[in-house]
């Protein structure tokens, strides 16, 4: 059994070659400034989930029919968590390809709307053009995300 100076001493060693620093609080000669780059699947939800970027909410209800849609059943949880199980449904080139061609549907789905309300308040029109610009360069991405991930 170790005595008690062992331990420390052994303790004391490893602690001079700062292999216990907690990331941020350790100076090193060659501080490197480490970037957390997001899984695909944050990267897609960040990209396809949020209306700010895609220019269309797709809703839990969609999510759950997409997946339908794909052959996977769903249930309802908050989208993040359904988004997550879809992605890891989606997890071969083949499967994933299904799963961006029912979102094509959807969005050119959505798309169809906002242009049926920018004609109907053309006062509006400048507005749902910016969102269909989003929406339609989203689709334009999804050759580039199947040669991304797979």
């Amino acid at each position: 059994m170790r005595s008690y100076e062992s331990l420390k001493e052994s303790f004391e060693n490893l602690r001079s070659k700062e292999d216990f620093c907690i990331p941020g609080s350790c100076e090193t000669e060659n501080e490197e400034t480490l970037i957390d780059y997001p899984s695909y699947t944050d990267a897609l939800y960040a990209l396809l989930m949020a209306p700010s970027s895609s220019g269309i909410y797709i809703s839990r209800w969609d999510l759950k029919e997409i997946a339908q849609s794909t052959g996977e059943s769903m249930a309802i949880h908050p989208r993040k968590r359904m988004f997550e199980l879809l992605m890891k449904y989606a997890s071969d080139e083949e499967t994933m390809q299904k799963v961006l061609d029912v979102f094509e549907i959807y969005i050119k789905e959505k798309i169809d709307i906002y242009e049926e309300l920018s004609d109907e308040f053309p006062a509006s029109k400048k507005i749902f053009e910016q969102h269909i610009a989003k929406a339609n360069k989203i689709i334009d991405r999804f050759p580039s995300i199947i040669k991304e991930y797979f």
